[in-house]
């Protein structure tokens, strides 16, 4: 002990008199000279002293003086944040929304292969201790402080890693880490107390987190090898424990070496403890690494992309009316709720096939139109686009200049980019560039609803959501020609004959400072049906039928039909000049299906706990807002008959031959100025579904009529989907379902010619503006026939047709209203 006495006289001496006074009062202390006996006392009491600090302080934590430990009954009540699970109405998996990406898994899904996996490498003795280990404690602390070892080990077990797990360290001012330590024993000693050993690793497995923002071995299983928990083989097991030690070190898709490395330790660890024969240990251990990675769970990839960030958004709102048990609102990041929508996942996946079958043929046509030329084709254009940019309106706040923002916009970075052909493409530009790159690109929306109950069936609200998130079933356009079947059937409804004929000729109308509405051919002349005007998309004879039916009786049915968008006053909106969304549209004209009847869409069907208790029903029956009447059945049914004649010998009858569809099926085409924007709405009694194709700007355009149409974009769009559908055995009997089918009365009263023609080329005008002497065109004239017509009806049209050579007036007795606008020349 005399070394001991030395060391502490060397110590004095480097204190130095300045410490002489805290020296004599430790002396006071001390026996001196210290003996064996007496350092032995010493460290007695050292220790005693040591264990009585520890014990209160593990009685200051385990009473909540560093914070609150939960007790047992709170411990009884654990349910951790689960994310919640999105279906299809045909019961598939599309999606989850969620904070930390966690799906729980039974305890009957965990095989033994797993559990066995995870006992070998985290803790062996798991099954023998009570949540503390005290040998494997004082080993680590022998071997890291005696043997000066690093790795050791950290000496807590899968009870204390799991309290560390539910309840997160805090941060203390002194002793962070003993305190955090002694607080995850206690929970760790209580916990164990609370649940068997095989739910402590159930609830293990399902709080731990992995790569790739992957929480829980659920969503693991099925992220990395697409498969459930029970079902992984041996060595994909491993490869999910072996990840458990650093999630990004190990990722297997990132760090394939490191992470056969130790999965074969953890083989090795399984070898060990007797979970793994010789035999079994050498085979796998050669086997490579075989991954089956699903991104199902990234918002970014997978099937409806798009409609799940419309849900997502919409339930903010739905669930803010339905409450737990303990009062709190229902909350779609955590608390792991089934959300059951009306996709039908069979024709989302053909809706998305078509999009990416005609969507490269369609932008190939657009670049090839303007070659090397920029389609917003002058600066100031593109200043235009550029001040309604978020980025540019950011720097725009901060006080810079154009210039200096252009300065800013321009410097370059690596970027990944939307590309049609390889998905995407890597590139180094400026945020400039990067939004000229997407000004060329066009974008599309599509969406399909079963009119019968209103259920959204297939939702596609872009090209790649990743990309660009802005939704384009849900935007704002302009529609073009598909606003005039509201038009038609406005006239209709308050008794226009569908037989009277308007004609074909350019007309001023003084009252609206000289606007001239123009056809979108410039071909004129003769004269128009209602039928044979709305099946050629007579722009002409649209506006006298707005001048006749008036404004506002036509806004006023648009907004019952569905378009809840603001509908200006304004003669302009029989070309389409209204701005409204296909979400919107579509619903429109599914009142015509319905025989008149809107039925309000829905999108979900119900919404359960995790447990299957229904939370909410949302069904057809369920709804909101109740069906209403919009239309007579008669005038539905007379503009199907309409639209009919559209599909089958008018702007849109390019889709039977090209796409084979012979179906029964009408709809109604759209242009808007300058080709910026193409529509297609296609009804048939299953499924109404609109498509709609433009840049992200009206600005960008189509040079051509013939390339920019909606006949040319969007209907080729829609064939593609619906010859899917006809073709998928599933869903091949709807091509053989009719719509509904005039009444012989109103077909025979409404069976006239589509167009007529007066005499000479030119068309004789009397002093009022009424045509003179109208002539009829022969058979061969007609644009259109109703597949239905029978021989019988045939010779009642033919019959029909020679009294309308006895029409002697015409019609442009337009209404005088007091707004105006321009004319999209839509077709």
């Amino acid at each position: 002990m005399e070394s001991i006495t030395e060391w502490l006289r060397t110590i004095r001496h480097y204190i130095g008199l300045g410490l002489a006074p805290l020296w004599q009062s430790l002396r006071s202390v001390f026996i001196w000279p210290i003996t064996w006996k007496v350092a032995l006392g010493y460290l007695t009491v050292g220790f005693a002293g040591i264990l009585l600090c520890l014990t209160i302080l593990i009685t200051f934590v385990a009473n909540g003086f560093f914070g609150v430990v939960p007790s047992k009954s709170e411990l009884r009540l654990i349910r951790n944040s689960t994310a919640s699970e999105v279906y299809s109405r045909d019961g598939v998996l599309i999606g989850r929304y969620f904070f930390t990406n966690r799906v729980n898994a039974e305890l009957n899904e965990l095989s033994d292969t797993l559990v066995n996996a995870l006992i070998a490498t985290e803790d062996a003795r798991f099954m023998k201790h009570s949540g503390i280990d005290l040998r494997a404690l004082f080993r680590v602390l022998f071997r890291s402080i005696v043997l000066n070892e690093d790795s050791s080990g950290g000496g807590s077990t899968l009870s204390q890693q799991l309290a560390k797990n539910l309840y997160p360290r805090r941060v203390y001012r002194v002793a962070t880490m003993l305190i955090n330590k002694i607080r995850e024993m206690v929970i760790a000693r209580r916990i164990e107390d609370v649940y068997t050993k095989k739910e402590l690793l159930g609830m293990y497995l399902n709080t731990v987190s992995f790569s790739d923002n992957v929480f829980g071995i659920k969503v693991a299983a099925q992220r990395f090898f697409n498969k459930s928990p029970k079902d992984l083989k041996i060595e994909e097991a491993a490869i999910l424990v072996g990840m458990l030690k650093a999630t990004t070190s190990y990722n297997p898709r990132k760090n394939t070496s490191k992470a056969l490395e130790r999965r074969n330790l953890v083989l090795e660890r399984m070898h060990k403890y007797k979970y793994l024969s010789d035999a079994e240990l050498d085979s796998l251990a050669n086997l490579p690494l075989r991954l089956e990675y699903d991104s199902l769970d990234m918002q970014n990839e997978g099937l409806a992309t798009y409609f799940r960030e419309y849900v997502r958004q919409e339930l903010e709102g739905i669930l803010k009316n339905f409450r737990k048990p303990n009062g709190e609102p229902y909350n779609h990041y955590t608390d792991g709720l089934k959300i059951y929508t009306t996709i039908d996942a069979r024709l989302q996946n053909h809706a998305e096939q078509a999009v990416f079958e005609q969507m490269p043929k369609i932008q190939r046509r657009f670049n090839g139109e303007w070659s090397n030329q920029d389609p917003w084709e002058n600066p100031e254009n593109l200043r235009k686009i550029l001040n309604a940019n978020s980025i540019y309106q950011g720097w725009k706040a901060k006080g810079y200049s154009h210039e200096g923002i252009i300065r800013r916009m321009s410097e370059k970075y690596p970027m990944e980019l939307f590309d049609w052909k390889n998905g995407s493409i890597h590139r180094e530009m400026s945020q400039l560039d990067s939004i000229k790159y997407y000004l060329h690109q066009l974008n599309t929306g599509l969406i399909a609803i079963e009119p019968e109950t209103g259920a959204v069936r297939a939702w596609v609200g872009g090209f790649d959501h990743k990309f660009v998130k802005y939704d384009h079933v849900k935007s704002s356009r302009q529609v073009g020609s598909t606003f005039k079947p509201i038009l038609y059937a406005q006239a209709v409804e308050s008794g226009m004959d569908p037989c009277k004929y308007f004609p074909n000729q350019p007309k001023m109308y003084a009252e609206y400072e000289n606007w001239q509405p123009k056809n979108s051919d410039n071909s004129y002349g003769g004269g128009y049906s209602l039928e044979g005007a709305l099946t050629k998309s007579v722009n002409t004879v649209s506006v006298q039928i707005i001048m006749e039916t008036g404004i506002n009786p036509v806004r006023k049915l648009a907004g019952e039909m569905g378009i809840k968008s603001k509908i200006p006053y304004a003669p302009s909106i029989a070309l389409g000049t209204v701005e409204t969304s296909l979400q919107e549209m579509v619903q429109a004209y599914s009142v015509f299906v319905n025989r008149g009847i809107k039925r309000p869409f829905f999108f979900i069907e119900r919404i359960e706990t995790a447990d299957g208790d229904l939370i909410a029903d949302f069904g057809p029956n369920e709804n909101v807002e109740p069906e209403k009447r919009v239309l007579s059945e008669r005038t539905a049914d007379i503009m199907l008959k309409m639209m009919r004649s559209v599909t089958s010998g008018g702007t849109a009858s390019s889709v039977r031959w090209k796409f084979g569809i012979n179906s029964d099926f009408a709809g109604k085409t759209g242009t808007t100025q300058n080709q910026s924007d193409g529509w297609f709405i296609g009804l048939t009694q299953k499924l109404v579904a609109g498509v709609w194709v433009g840049a992200e700007s009206p600005i960008i355009h189509f040079k051509s009529l013939d390339s920019g149409q909606g006949a040319a974009t969007a209907l080729p769009i829609w064939g593609a989907f619906m010859k899917r559908v006809y073709e998928d055995p599933r869903f091949s009997s709807w091509k053989d379902v009719k719509m509904a089918v005039l009444p012989d009365s109103t077909r025979n009263r409404i069976s006239c010619a589509h167009r007529i023609w007066y005499p000479s080329d030119s068309l004789l005008l009397d002093s009022l503006g009424n045509p003179l002497n109208p002539t009829v065109e022969g058979d061969s004239t007609i644009i259109g026939t109703d597949t239905d017509l029978t021989r019988e009806d045939k010779k009642e049209e033919r019959k029909k047709r020679r009294e309308q050579k006895q029409l002697e007036k015409g019609l442009l007795n337009g209404n005088k209203e007091e707004e105006k606008d321009t004319d999209p020349d839509g077709n």
